[in-house]
C-alpha cells in the first residue's frame, strides 16, 4: 500500500512538473514568435512608406528611372521573403536579412540621388517621409533587439534541467537570433 501512494504521489508530482514546465515553454515560444510578428511588421511598414517616397521622388528626379526601379525591386524581394515563426532557421534569417539589406541598399542609393536636389530636398512631403523612415530603421533596431531578448530567455528556458528533458520530448528547439550581417563590424570607406 506504502509503495502504491509513493509510485501515485511520484506520478503526480512528475505529471504536475511536466505541466508546468510544458506551458512555460509554450508562453516563451509564443512570446518568440510575437516578437518575429513586431519585427516583420516594422519591416512591413518601411516597405509601405516606399511607395511614397519613390512618387516623391519620381516627380523631381523622372530621369533617375535606373535607381527608382531599383527601389521598387527591392522592396518587392523584400516583402515576398515569408518566415514561418515555427522554422526559424539560420538559413531562413539570413535569406530574410538579405532581402532586407537589398531594400536597404537601394534606399541608400536613392538618398545619394535625392542629394542631387535640392528642391526635393526642401519639399516637406520629402521631408515627412524621410523622418518617417528613418524613424522606422530606428523602430526595427529596437523590434530586432527584442526578439533577440525573448529568443535568449526561450533559449536559456529550454536548456536548463529539468526542461532540457521536457523540451526534447515535446519539440521544443532552440531558436536562431538575428546578427549582424558579416563585415557590418567595418566602417565603410568614403570617398570625396
Amino acid at each position: 500500500m506504502k509503495r502504491m501512494r509513493f509510485v501515485l504521489l511520484a506520478a503526480l508530482v512528475a505529471i504536475l512538473f511536466s505541466s508546468c514546465g510544458y506551458n512555460k515553454m509554450v508562453e516563451m515560444e509564443e512570446q518568440v514568435t510575437s516578437q518575429w510578428a513586431q519585427v516583420e511588421n516594422v519591416y512591413q511598414r518601411r516597405a509601405d512608406l516606399i511607395p511614397n517616397l519613390v512618387n516623391t521622388v519620381k516627380g523631381y528626379a523622372a530621369h533617375e528611372r535606373e535607381t527608382l526601379e531599383g527601389v521598387i525591386e527591392a522592396r518587392s524581394k523584400a516583402t515576398s521573403v515569408n518566415i514561418d515563426p515555427k522554422n526559424l532557421t539560420p538559413e531562413s534569417i539570413q535569406q530574410f536579412n538579405q532581402a532586407q539589406d537589398g531594400l536597404s541598399s537601394a534606399l541608400s542609393r536613392l538618398m545619394v540621388v535625392v542629394e542631387r536636389y535640392p528642391d526635393l530636398k526642401a519639399n516637406q512631403s520629402f521631408l515627412d517621409l524621410q523622418a518617417q523612415l528613418e524613424g522606422t530603421e530606428n523602430r526595427i533596431t529596437v523590434e530586432r533587439q527584442k526578439f533577440n531578448q525573448a529568443t535568449q530567455t526561450y533559449n536559456a528556458y529550454i536548456r536548463k534541467f529539468p526542461q532540457v528533458i521536457y523540451a526534447g520530448w515535446f519539440g521544443f528547439d532552440k531558436k536562431t537570433y538575428f546578427e549582424a550581417q558579416q563585415g557590418a563590424d567595418k566602417a565603410p570607406e568614403v570617398q570625396f
